[in-house]
């Protein structure tokens, strides 16, 4: 057990600690100007990693994974019920080149600090692997290439944690990077204006007040939002499952089965997909629901909150900090990559900020980025997007690892 003041089998004091501080953000966004600038999102995070990294609350619990497995998916659908629909089409297909590219900056941050630090680092062939396929995809691609190249338990224990931290201190400079005059000066951003023109005239408010105004939500809102959701998650879990096993995969089989997995096996990848469809068969159903974006962002608060969490600088300090500057490069070249290509082929900042986000950290943490600043017509299509990390994602890992392995 961990030495903190609150242990990680205390389900309801972290429950309390999640769902309170996520509230007190939202609170101080929309309370005072100098948070709102600031977002609340960030205010979650950092505190978080305060917390843990103070040792008042655990970097591990159950009640962080259940945030992952309960809260995420219902989250998701939630946030879809009211986008526009005819758009998260149109997005996707313009992403999806920029995501691409991105992932090049991936490939390419990798390689490059590889040859920087494999002298350094022990087994950074494999580690290479399971980074190159994460900063690709996400925490399924990590796995799936830490059993493929068998790396050792320390070593693992070790990249994840330089992994979390880096995502967490990355993920604070994502946010703030909008807000730059810099950027702005040199790169479009029309979902930013639309959020700050739509809260133009606000009386006083901070821009968070304005934006989420006081709506209209009756008992009957509330539980068809929440059930709503819920069923979506079942459908889609269990027809991902079932197409998942029914679906062969592994090395002996064609790439084109282990595509066809990634895709239909993918439980977000499906949700998502239910999700839209449902929204094109019952239109008037979704929209007469009131209260489902207020209820899906609370969630997707406490999500930012677990996402500092494990991001322990002491863990790092003591066991390796070679590894932290291992990913940073990675993360440092993928930005820059992402950002000159976006400049080149005039994509929006927000478009560049966001598939960065979804190659780093996957597509809920770039859901969640779009969430919380308010850019609507995004968050369908960087969903969509950002699962075909999931799918390219293990054939980077498993080819950069080979290679690598060859020069260790």
């Amino acid at each position: 057990m961990e030495k903190t003041l609150i242990q990680p089998d205390d389900m309801i004091t972290l429950w309390g600690i999640i769902v309170v501080w996520a509230a007190v953000s939202i609170f101080l966004e929309q309370k005072y100007s100098w948070a709102g600038k600031i977002s609340g999102a960030i205010i979650a995070l950092v505190g978080a990693i305060i917390l843990s990294n103070t040792g008042v609350i655990p970097t591990e619990s159950p009640v962080y994974d259940a945030v992952w497995t309960f809260i995420i998916p219902l989250a998701i659908p939630l946030l879809l019920f009211h986008v526009n629909f005819k758009k998260i089409w149109q997005e996707s297909g313009r992403l999806l080149i920029i995501f691409l590219l991105s992932s090049i900056g991936t490939v390419a941050g990798t390689i490059i600090s590889f040859f920087l630090l494999k002298d350094h680092i022990p087994y950074l062939d494999k580690i290479g692997a399971m980074m190159s396929a994460s900063y690709v995809g996400g925490g399924v691609n990590f796995a799936a290439m830490t059993g493929k190249f068998e790396t050792p338990g320390e070593m693992v224990s070790a990249t994840i944690v330089a992994d979390n931290l880096m995502m967490a201190i990355y993920f604070v400079v994502l946010m703030i990077i909008p807000s730059l005059n810099f950027f702005r000066k040199r790169f479009t951003h029309p979902h930013v204006l639309s959020v700050e023109s739509g809260n133009a005239v606000n009386d006083g408010k901070t821009l968070a007040e304005s934006f989420w105004k006081r709506n209209e939500i009756s008992l009957k809102d509330i539980a068809l939002s929440v059930g709503t959701a819920f069923f979506l998650v079942i459908v889609s879990f269990k027809l991902a499952a079932f197409l998942g096993d029914l679906i062969p995969s592994g090395d002996d089989v064609s790439f084109g089965m282990n595509l066809l997995k990634g895709l239909f096996g993918d439980k977000y990848l499906i949700l998502t997909t239910i999700t839209f469809l449902a929204l094109a068969i019952f239109p008037k159903y979704f929209a007469s629901i009131n209260g489902s974006q207020e209820i899906g962002t609370f969630l997707i608060y406490l999500f930012f909150v677990v996402i500092g969490i494990p991001a322990s600088i002491p863990l790092i300090v003591q066991n390796a900090p070679l590894l932290l500057v291992f990913v940073a490069i990675i993360v440092g070249i993928n930005m820059l990559v992402s950002l000159t290509a976006g400049k080149l082929l005039k994509y929006d900042l927000e478009e560049i900020l966001l598939v960065s986000n979804a190659n780093i950290g996957g597509p809920t943490t770039a859901a969640a980025m779009a969430i919380a600043k308010g850019w609507k017509n995004l968050i369908g299509p960087i969903l969509v997007v950002g699962t075909i990390g999931y799918i390219i994602g293990n054939y980077i890992g498993t080819t950069l690892g080979l290679w690598f392995a060859t020069m260790i």
